[in-house]
């Protein structure tokens, strides 16, 4: 299994669905990275040389924010928002969406799976005597 920057990159998949295992790295930023290098798309992981793993994980960790030190930054924002007391911090801190959805009725994932609908909580009606 080929290891590029921390992360065990599967060797049976295709190298360009392969590299989006890694934390910040998607479908375009693969594309470019491998049109970078001259690598072929359809190669699959397995199949590459170490030195094409080699100039993947030079190119990827010299020229990208990739993992931890992406996860950092992004937490790093997301403090500065809330330590100047701005709107997107106070929802951020909330845990609401950010950024302007609608929670009346949509955002179950966001506020929790709560079902908090008309049926959900009734007691059953008492028996009659």
């Amino acid at each position: 299994m080929p290891r590029i920057a921390g992360v065990n990159i599967p060797e049976n998949k295709r190298i360009e669905i392969s590299l989006t295992y890694i934390y910040g790295v998607g479908n375009s930023l693969s594309k470019k990275i491998l049109s970078e290098l001259k690598i072929d798309a359809n190669k699959k992981a397995s199949d590459l040389s170490p030195k094409e793993v080699n100039d993947l994980k030079e190119l990827i960790e010299k020229n990208h924010k990739i993992e931890g030190d992406l996860r950092r930054q992004i937490m790093i924002n997301i403090k500065r928002l809330k330590d100047i007391g701005a709107w997107r911090g106070h929802r951020h801190s909330k845990g609401l969406p950010v950024r302007g959805q609608r929670t009346k009725t949509n955002n179950r994932t966001v506020r929790g799976n709560t079902r908090k609908t008309m049926g959900s909580g009734r007691k059953p009606s008492a028996s009659p005597t």
